[in-house]
């Protein structure tokens, strides 16, 4: 099947390691583009709740095609957020295609993009950072509930349902704090004179003109949602921005007959000892 090109690709909230985590839906995804960029916008693995007994081989091969696209020269960003933010004292670290940063600004056809993850928005992190690491652990519970729940429904013939939507629907805080993020994230570009500000952290895909608060000017503000619930991404081509939704109706054919090769290409083609040398040396 051919690949889908496309400018720039933008994912983030994949949370790998997670029983949330739809693995295999993105591995489908990602082997049916051919980006130019990738840009891996925080918490793409884990790290808060990683755990040796929880790593299925989907979530490997996910990592795997990732690694792919470096070895084919494609230009990779991987921005730290708050569930990865181990690899916060990586920051600057780069090897051939691949960029380990904690915010990017690049210029898009002329217009300059600040892009990073969000959290330093969010106030539990900032001040309780125990809380949102429980209230993470609690997010997980209800979605593999709701994964769970959805199986029973789906064998009924029943429409699926989202347990944390309708949890955030219930409580008009939780959409206060996307707007007050949204704003935030808003009136801080347009200060800095950005033509686009792009995050993720909130599990919310957007794309949003949007007016500052205090100051004249206007900025499109966009977020990559997640592949917990949503199954979103970011996507650039042709110069114009689009929000990638799966759909598993056109994702019915079985992707793993490349798996091998793949494997095979980077063995091959990447360094591994060279990859964990630079790591050494960035953290001593």
């Amino acid at each position: 099947m051919a690949k889908r090109e496309v400018d720039i690709v933008i994912i983030s909230d994949v949370h790998l390691g997670t029983y949330g985590c739809h693995a295999k839906e993105l591995l489908k995804y990602l082997k049916s583009i051919k980006p130019k960029m990738l840009i891996l916008n925080g918490d793409i693995i884990d790290i808060w709740q990683f755990s040796k007994s929880y790593w299925p081989e989907a979530h490997m091969k996910v990592v795997r095609r990732i690694m792919k696209f470096i070895t084919e020269g494609i230009p990779v960003y991987y921005l730290t957020g708050n569930h990865d933010e181990m690899l916060r004292k990586f920051a600057d670290f780069d090897l051939g295609s691949f960029k380990l940063q904690n915010k990017v600004v690049l210029n898009i056809d002329g217009k300059k993009a600040w892009i990073f993850h969000g959290d330093v928005f969010d106030v539990t992190m900032q001040h309780s950072k125990w809380l949102a690491k429980l209230g993470a652990v609690g997010y997980d519970t209800l979605i593999l509930l709701n994964s769970l729940t959805n199986w029973f429904l789906t064998t009924m013939g029943r429409q699926k349902m989202s347990f944390s939507q309708k949890v955030k629907a219930k409580f008009k805080d939780a959409v206060k704090f996307i707007n007050q993020f949204e704003q935030t994230a808003a009136d801080l570009a347009v200060a800095k004179e950005y033509q686009y500000v792009i995050c993720g952290h909130i599990h919310h895909a957007e794309i949003r003109e949007m007016t500052a608060t205090d100051a004249p000017g206007t900025v499109l503000y966009l977020n990559s949602g997640d592949w917990v619930e949503s199954l979103t991404a970011l996507e650039y081509n042709d110069k114009k921005w689009e929000i990638f939704k799966y759909d598993p109706a056109k994702f019915n054919t079985d992707v793993d007959e490349d798996d091998k090769t793949d494997a095979e290409d980077l063995d091959a083609k990447l360094d591994v000892n060279l990859l964990l040398e630079r790591f050494k040396q960035e953290a001593s």
